[in-house]
């Protein structure tokens, strides 16, 4: 295969598996002008083999629409590829190794910046102390987040630079995790951050990645950070981004050149760092957690948006949260009217503790559940962190794909990384091999929702597929055989069934290999080839 491009070229590609609605056997796609132009089989191709500038063989190879991330934090990302990620320490004590590894490595930081620690899979549960980690620094700045993001623990350095921060030990939460986080980041260097987000980028790339929804704001990172990464986006050959500012000014956003005051515009926090809101008590803590928007805030913000033409969309994780916004969205419908709230296509990120009431809402509402099926693969199940926080019973109701998809409400797929790894095809698998059953949804509409997903939460009908007219946003994997789910769901050993007309799709059984990704094209453009291919 060739190198990177920079313009877009006219391709055929030949000898391969294209997943096409437009022809379920097709073998063959031509590439023109940066849209898909033509898709058929084989021996039609040669027609075009003389008018195009480059013929590409795939000797066998899948062609699939590129992968949308629909919830990304890029540069935080960047930090976490580049830096210190503690997502894989199995206990306390590696973790803190790894801190003072890391702090010895990185002598000229003005803050140490890591991620990933997770208390909740660490035999006696418990995070370092400021103690521990002052210790292991030697007293220098570091900031330290939980998986989530929603809490961390810093030095005691770093809280001498926040003014008026309290000497608390543990986590930090809500506005003192704000303070300290916006201390932190704001040490960062302008080429600190390029350098980030262009890791970020590459790496979403290369895991067939052709479009990210970056969920920025003024709680999460800082406008430079936004507009330097859109403008990154924009000059440079990579992923596309969309960009999301989570502020409740409507202006701002506009100016920042957001498609919407969405993203994680904070309802609630999360499930593992006791903050996502919820109508009963945590079974392991005597509170229900922290509201930062009421429905009659909601209902504002969404009017505000839809005038405005802009998406409103909002972070919402437990159940009372949830419910705040549909009460807000309902108020809003009745104010602007229901068909202007259905056509903006507003957004709920994360979605995970809902009913079946709050599901048919969501239909009425036309609100897109941005959702994240790896959280339940790294927290769901009988002895998971879902069950420590809030029992077995209430655990098992989290994340219902299924129910959403049977009622008619769009899903979007995403990994909200670094919280959760970039990987679009372990996010596939996690939702159709949910931890309950009753949750999960086929690899096909998986697929979907990770693909054709992203683009109409963002008013896009017309893309994440690829038929004739549509961007050229493919990704070429090196696969095993092609199957279709029988109707019981069970993954049946047969190459796509003419019967159906369906195209086929990788074997996602929990130990089977993943695709690997040899080639991304955005917008016709080669993003990433793997070397060697």
């Amino acid at each position: 295969m060739s190198e990177r491009t920079a313009e877009p070229r006219t391709v055929l590609l030949r000898r391969g598996e294209i997943h096409s609605p437009a022809d379920p056997f097709a073998t063959a796609m031509v590439v023109e002008a940066g849209h898909v132009a033509w898709v058929g089989s084989e021996g039609a191709a040669d027609a075009f083999a003389d008018g195009v500038e480059e013929v590409i063989d795939l000797d066998g190879a899948l062609v699939t629409p590129a992968f949308t991330d629909a919830h990304v934090h890029t540069t935080a990302t960047g930090l976490a590829l580049t830096g210190l990620d503690l997502s894989d320490a199995p206990t306390l004590e590696a973790a803190l190794a790894r801190v003072r590894e890391f702090a010895a490595a990185r002598p000229a930081d003005r803050v140490l910046l890591g991620h990933g620690w997770d208390a909740a899979r660490w035999p006696g549960g418990r995070p370092p102390t400021r103690a521990e980690l002052d210790e292991a620094t030697g007293g220098r700045p570091l900031y330290l987040s939980r998986i989530d993001v929603h809490s961390a623990v810093v030095t005691t350095a770093l809280l001498d630079l926040v003014p008026g921060a309290t000497a608390a030990d543990g986590p930090l939460t809500g506005d003192a995790h704000h303070a300290v986080r916006a201390v932190a980041f704001g040490a960062i260097t302008p080429a600190q951050r390029a350098e980030a987000q262009r890791a970020a980028l590459a790496h979403a790339a290369s895991l067939g990645i052709g479009t990210v929804h970056e969920c920025g704001g003024p709680d999460i990172s800082c406008e430079d950070d936004f507009t330097g990464l859109l403008r990154i986006a924009a000059e440079e050959p990579g992923p596309r981004v969309v960009g999301y500012w989570a502020e409740q000014d409507v202006d701002k956003a506009r100016e920042l050149g957001a498609l919407g005051a969405a993203g994680d515009l904070f309802v609630d926090g999360s499930i593992g760092s006791h903050t996502a809101c919820l109508h009963a008590p945590y079974a392991d803590a005597a509170h229900t957690g922290t509201a930062h928007l009421d429905a009659d805030a909601v209902a504002a913000h969404v009017v505000a948006c839809t005038e405005a033409g802009l998406q409103a969309g909002f972070h919402a994780i437990g159940d009372a949260a949830v419910g705040a916004v549909v009460e807000g969205m309902r108020a809003a419908a009745e104010k602007v009217g229901l068909a202007r709230i259905r056509a903006a296509r507003h957004r709920v990120e994360h979605a995970e503790m809902l009913t079946q009431q709050t599901i048919e809402a969501f239909a009425d509402l036309g609100l897109t559940a941005s959702v994240q099926p790896a959280f339940d693969a790294l927290w769901g199940g009988a002895d998971g962190m879902y069950a420590q926080r809030l029992g077995a019973e209430r655990a098992r109701t989290l994340n219902p794909f299924a129910a959403l998809l049977r009622t008619g409400v769009p899903l979007a797929f995403g990994s909200d990384s670094p919280v959760t790894p970039l990987d679009p095809w372990g996010t596939v698998r996690a939702a159709a091999f949910h931890r309950t059953p009753e949750h999960r949804v086929s690899v096909r509409a998986a697929f979907t929702a990770h693909t054709r997903g992203g683009w109409r939460a963002i008013g896009r009908d017309d893309a994440g597929v690829l038929v004739p007219g549509a961007p050229a946003d493919y990704a070429v994997w090196r696969t095993g055989e092609l199957v279709v789910q029988a109707p019981d769901d069970r993954v049946a050993r047969w190459s796509t069934d003419p019967r159906s007309g369906t195209p086929g799709l990788p074997d996602l059984s929990p130990g089977r290999d993943l695709p690997v990704c040899l080639r991304t094209v955005v917008g016709g453009r080669t993003v990433f080839v793997r070397p060697g291919e």
